[in-house]
Parts: structure tokens; sequence; C-alpha cells
């Protein structure tokens, strides 16, 4: 036991590590059928509005380490995952795309994953889009939006605009967007049901007495003190990062954390003749003519970001900032060969991240770069500046060749925002860390239910998807229990 521990003797029937989509999905029906449940996490509650939305001091709130996080390798991969209640769900975008039944059949076929196919999600779906309010924006795009579409259509790709999470508002000509974020539609009812919420809670390990899990070691990251938390089960929902990397720290390592798959991504500023830029809204139009391997969309623009995206190159780039209304961010995102790994260290509270580029993925990603270069020239760009470093300024079809030519290993600018993976569910113990429905493999009480589960990045925004699978384990398990 832990010196200073929880003295309250209080045992709960289910303990939730983490407040994303995996963990609010969880949370909520566990005490709706009527279980104790308590949920720790490691950052606080940021009530909407509290933070100017995509702004630098969001960053600083709703980010782990502000952001500044990377999986090592040649190139390094920028990723961020978000902290504080609601999880990524704060900080995403908020586009929703449905898994296909394509996608679900080739993991159920190469993972041996049972249950998982378009029929047994479709219910849970359907129920999580009408909670989020899923829908398109009953008004124009933006006009960063427009370009894409106008874009694609010169080129004859094939385009659409993407479903977002959130309640649409219109009177005396403001448009107002408020994202379903999992603090807004999740928690609150969370709440009401009777769950428990320990925020600037971190879970250090779990106890484990053969195989079951009798305990969870946590510290307030404020005062530093440690407590035990006593349980009759845990769901790890921390991400496809925090989660192997708690498991590994309570004694869990076969196959936890060997298997990071994510979207490797490449990004570039456009600038347009006219203005583009709202930085109250984002970009809803994606191009997927060359999906799921390769597509085309728009980001967050606030002029903080756009900056840190054209520093790649500042001497050059930089005196586009003066212009900053008529220009917007893009990325292609692509579905990787390669994979990374995530590990402890012993004396680190962070793991350690890695992650492998194959030739292939590097190839994709120029050609993501060079199609980006064309598509954003045929929606009307007057100039592209790629993010990468050193990069030169785009600003004809003539230029392309020679930008993708100095996208190299040693220079380019790749980041990603999805990360799956790392305790992929299924019933092949050789390669999978938990079965089909979470229970982590060699545990009586021990389950996932988050981004890990996925065995890869699916080439699409994955929430929607990590919120179904949720819902279908944790179905599962209160039909078990």
């Amino acid at each position: 036991m832990v010196n200073g521990g929880d003295m309250t003797g209080s045992r709960y029937e289910a303990l939730v590590i983490g407040t994303g989509p995996g963990g609010a999905v969880t949370a909520r029906a566990l005490a709706e059928a009527g279980m104790r449940v308590l949920v720790v996490e490691e950052g606080a509650w940021t009530s909407p509005g509290m933070v100017e939305a995509y702004s630098l001091e969001q960053m600083r709130h709703q980010y782990r380490r502000a952001g500044l996080t990377a999986a090592l390798g040649r190139p390094p991969v920028a990723y961020v995952e978000g902290m504080g209640v609601g999880g990524g769900s704060e900080v995403s975008l908020g586009l929703y795309h449905r898994p296909s039944a394509q996608l679900l059949e080739s993991w159920s076929r190469d993972w041996c994953i049972q249950g998982l196919d378009a029929p047994a999600l479709a219910g849970h779906g359907a129920v999580i889009e009408r909670e989020l309010g899923v829908g398109l924006l009953p008004w124009s795009m933006p006009a960063a939006s427009q370009v894409l579409a106008y874009g694609a259509q010169a080129l004859g790709w094939y385009g659409l605009q993407v479903p977002r999470w959130a309640v649409c508002r219109e009177g005396g000509g403001v448009h107002e967007v408020e994202k379903q974020t999992m603090s807004v539609a999740y928690w609150p009812k969370a709440l009401a049901a009777g769950v428990e919420l320990r925020e600037h809670t971190r879970a250090v390990r779990l106890a484990l007495t053969r195989g079951r899990a009798v305990a969870a070691v946590t510290e307030d990251v404020r005062s530093g003190r440690m407590s035990e938390i006593a349980f009759d089960h845990v769901f790890v929902c921390g991400g496809a990062v925090q989660t192997p990397a708690l498991l590994q720290r309570s004694g869990l390592n076969r196959n936890i954390g060997r298997n990071l798959s994510v979207h490797p991504t490449v990004r570039a500023v456009a600038e347009f003749h006219h203005r583009v830029n709202d930085p109250s809204d984002v970009p809803v139009y994606q191009v997927r003519e060359f999906a799921p391997r390769l597509s085309f969309g728009g980001s967050a623009s606030r002029p903080g970001l756009l900056a840190a995206a054209l520093s790649e190159n500042w001497p050059v780039f930089g005196e586009a900032m003066e212009r900053w209304p008529h220009l917007s961010l893009y990325y292609a995102a692509t579905q990787s060969i390669g994979r990374g790994r995530v590990r402890v260290v012993p004396g680190f509270s962070d793991p350690l991240v890695t992650y492998r580029l194959t030739g292939a993925d590097l190839e994709l990603l120029r050609s993501g770069l060079a199609r980006m270069a064309h598509l954003l020239l045929a929606g009307g760009a007057r100039a592209v500046y790629p993010a990468f470093r050193g990069a030169p300024k785009i600003t004809g079809a003539g230029d392309v060749p020679a930008a993708v030519a100095a996208m190299s290993r040693a220079r380019a600018g790749v980041m990603t925002v999805h990360l799956c993976g790392t305790v992929p569910m299924g019933e092949d113990r050789r390669r999978c860390g938990a079965g089909s429905f979470g229970q982590v493999h060699g545990t009586a009480n021990v389950y996932v239910n988050d981004a890990s589960l996925l065995p890869a990045a699916p080439g699409l925004n994955p929430q929607g998807t990590i919120m179904a699978v949720a819902a279908r384990n944790i179905t599962h398990f209160l039909s078990t229990h």
C-alpha cells in the first residue's frame, strides 16, 4: 500500500482512467447501469469559452506539454495529446466519419476480432450521432473550405463536406457553432448519473495479484500526494500513448505499446487573392479521391498557428503574415505502413515514443505534398508555402517538382493528431494486447476502451469509430457481468 493513501476506505465497482471519448462513453454507461464509478483525470475541467478555441492559450491549457510532443525517428513525427476533462474531443475540429464496412471487415479478418462488423456498430453509432448532434452545416461552407471544393471540381477529384458534432445556430446574420465535446455532451449526463470525478489525478500504476487488478496508485499532480483507489474493475482510457504506458508500469507488457499507428501528415499554408481566414471557424471539406491512403483538408488557421507553419522558412515566408486574412492552413494526411512504439523509461513520468516512417511512407508524403499543391493552385491559391525546413515557395505548377524533391527525411516536417493501435484488440494472442471487447489478455478485470484498441489508423478521423467501439465494448461488459 502507498503511504498517505486514500483513507476513506471507499471501494468502487469501476474505476475509469481518462475522460476522452472512450472514457466518457464508458463511465456514463457504467453509471447509468447502476454501478458506483470513479473517474480520474490528470488534467482539469476547462468549460467552453474559458479559453479561445484553436489558440495558443488552448494549447497551454488543454494539451499535454502544451502540444510540444514528438515521436522520435527520422524524421520525427510531432503529435498532440489532449489533456483535461474531455480529452482530445475538446481540441479536435469535431469532424465525424463512420467506419466503412470494408474497414471493419479487414480488421476483423486480419486481427481475429469477434463481433466487429458494420451491423454490430450501426446501432451504437446512431445513438452517438444523436447525442452529438452530428450533421452538415446549415449554411454555406467557410471560404477556406470552398477553395478546396473549387480545386477538387477543377481537377475532377472526389470531395465532400464532412459532418461535424456541433449545434449550429443562426440569428441576426451571425453564425454560431457550439461543438459538442465530451465536456458538453457526455460528462454532465455522466455526473448526473452518479459518476464521481477527480481532476488533477494521475494514475501511476495498477496493483495486480495473480492477474487481477485490486487497486490503482494515483498522484495528485498539484501536491504530489499519493493515494490508492480500490475497485472491482478498471477501464483504462488514457489514449494511445498514456494507456500502454500505464499498463507497462503495471507489469503488463505483452503486445502492449508495440503497434503505434498514426496518420503522418504534411501541411502547407496557402495564400489567396481574397480573404479566406475566419479564426472562429474551421474548414469542413475534405478531398478523398485517393482515400484511404491519402486525403486532404483544412486545419485551424489562427495567426499563431499560421506563423508556426511559416516559421519553417521564416526568412522567405515570414512576410506573408502581413496578409494573414488571405492565408489558410491545409494538410495531406496519409496511411502509414510504418509503425511506432511506446515504452516506459525508469525515472521518467512520460514514456518514450518512437516512429519509423518507411521509404514508401516518405514517398506517399511527397505525393501528398505535390497533389495538395496542385489542389490549392486549382482552387485559386496565388502562393503555397510548404511547412518543412527550408521549403521553397510555390507559385505555379512548375514549382511543384522542386518543392517535392526538397522534402527529404532530414527536412520533412511531419505531424499527426490521430494515434491508434498500441493495445490492438483481437483473439490472436501473438499480436493482440486485448481481447475482442477490450479485456487485456492475461488479466481478470483490466479493460482498455480507447483509441489504443483500433488495430491501425483508419484513414479518417477516428473519434466516431472510437466511440462506437467503446459503446459496443461496454455493452458487452454489462451483459456479461
